[in-house]
């Protein structure tokens, strides 16, 4: 990272708006991430977490409102950014005709690696997220978490700065889980800003210095979980009873004895 990117915040979503039609996805949203953050996004379906995300890597254009990453505009220089950030949507879209290793090369490859970087960092992901002795086999033929694996590990083999997520955990195996969780400690540590959305709160809670919660397109809270706590009003209290009072959601055991009725 250079001097210039130090002086900047890692994210920054600005009155960020977007509709599809007329139905509006992110409502005059305003965030901001520090350098080597985990940041968790929250939310129901249909909140935004993954319209911002698209925003934050140009694939959706706002409505109105600017994003920046470490100080870039995401809309005057996607180019720079993008030798910056690792992204992971929540359905990856792989070249399954390759293996793994050939996949992982060719990113490597794109992202101007060397060859001995491009082998020693294959190497070792392969082994981190054991995939050893699946790597020559086609993609096709991987389980959805298999998947998730290679996406992921396309996303940080060229050691981005800032990794945004979409439900990352998808479909991976406790253990791989476990490695992903602690992957992103480790570079949150090392100066990495991490923002991922999941729609398991135990997860969030685990692994989030900070969380957003959105609804309808707006940031409902934000905070550390002592910050959310003392917003709630619910001291001591898990990540799932927090959620469910600041968004107003019912209760699941309100929602059982609704249906027993």
């Amino acid at each position: 990272m250079t001097t210039l990117h130090r002086e900047y915040p890692a994210v920054e979503a600005d009155h960020l708006s977007k509709f599809y039609g007329k139905v509006q996805g992110l409502n005059d949203l305003s965030m901001c991430v520090g350098t080597g953050t985990v940041r968790g996004l929250l939310g129901q379906n249909g909140s935004g977490k993954s319209t911002l995300l698209k925003s934050l890597v140009r694939l959706v254009r706002p409505s109105s409102g600017l994003a920046r990453i470490l100080g870039l505009d995401v809309q005057k220089q996607p180019m720079d950014i993008r030798r910056l950030i690792g992204y992971v949507p929540e359905t990856p879209r792989l070249y399954e005709f390759l293996t793994a290793t050939e996949y992982l090369d060719f990113i490597a490859d794109v992202r101007g690696l060397t060859y001995n970087e491009k082998k020693e960092r294959i190497s070792r992901l392969i082994e981190a997220l054991d995939l050893e002795g699946k790597q020559g086999v086609t993609i096709s033929g991987y389980s959805q978490g298999m998947k998730q694996k290679v996406a992921l590990m396309g996303a940080i083999i060229h050691h981005p700065r800032v990794l945004l997520l979409d439900e990352p955990l998808n479909g991976l195996d406790p253990k791989s889980a476990r490695i992903v969780k602690e992957l992103l400690h480790s570079l949150a540590k090392e100066g990495v800003t991490t923002i991922f959305s999941t729609h398991i709160l135990e997860i969030a809670e685990a692994v989030c210095d900070e969380i957003t919660i959105l609804q309808q397109g707006r940031v409902l809270a934000e905070g550390t979980m002592g910050e959310l706590r003392e917003k709630a009003d619910l001291p001591g209290s898990a990540l799932e009873d927090v959620f469910l009072k600041l968004t107003g959601i019912r209760g699941v055991e309100d929602i059982v004895e609704a249906l027993l009725r």
